[in-house]
């Protein structure tokens, strides 16, 4: 194992960080709105929304058993923190560090068009699959406007503006908890990417793991986990 210890798989160690967060965030939501499992499976619209998913949204797939019944608290919890995960968090991990590590062609050519080589001469073989400057300033030109963030974005744990989206005193003050919680995830993982003991959180090229920390600023920043998908 190089390196070894906790938090030396970055992905890994910070996305079950996060993944964590959200998933207490949804848990004391589902558990303010939804005293019993009884009130949640005589929510029409609830039902309703989930059987649309299911059969609609998914109507090749479902008749697959891994698809949740939908009659338990904790069925919704893990649906929506899967779906808040997959906007938010992976979404980020995999988008935002497509330039930095990309940014230049030879690191991870986008495209090849010849057959394996037969002669045994690597470096000279792998030269030929890099594209032509044209095809790799369109890549690359593609590949920035993906990786930035724009002036208005808003990032997980952040609202615009004030408290209008709910009168009720618990679900805002677990909000305000899930913003405060990832602020200090964010100190931890910065924390960890100041331990060169984990070799395996900047590597060779000393480029720190920053993709799951939740905040960022405007721009090209290798980093923040945005509230949503938005291209």
């Amino acid at each position: 194992m190089v390196g070894g210890g906790e938090g030396d798989y970055p992905y890994a160690s910070d996305g079950l960080e996060i993944w964590d967060a959200i998933k207490s965030r949804v848990e004391e939501y589902v558990s303010f709105y939804y005293k019993s499992d009884k009130e949640l499976q005589k929510d029409p619209e609830l039902q309703a929304w989930w059987k649309e998913l299911v059969e609609v949204g998914h109507g090749d797939l479902k008749d697959k058993p891994w698809w949740q019944k939908m009659q338990t608290r904790e069925e919704l919890v893990e649906a929506s923190a899967t779906l808040i995960w997959i906007a938010s968090a992976l979404h980020a991990a995999v988008n935002f560090g497509q330039y930095p590590y990309r940014g230049l062609i030879l690191n991870r050519p986008t495209i090849s068009r010849r057959f394996m080589p037969e002669k045994r001469n690597p470096e000279k073989e792998f030269l030929k699959t890099i594209t032509s400057k044209k095809e790799t300033l369109i890549d690359l030109t593609v590949i920035e406007i993906l990786s930035r963030h724009t002036s208005d974005e808003f990032y997980l744990g952040q609202r615009d503006g004030g408290d209008y989206w709910t009168s009720d005193a618990g679900p805002l003050e677990a909000f305000k908890r899930f913003g405060n919680n990832l602020e200090e995830i964010e100190k931890k993982l910065i924390e960890k990417n100041n331990d060169e003991t984990l070799r395996n959180r900047y590597g060779p090229a000393k480029m720190p793991y920053t993709l799951l920390y939740p905040s960022s600023e405007e721009g090209l920043t290798f980093r923040g986990i945005p509230k949503s998908i938005s291209i």
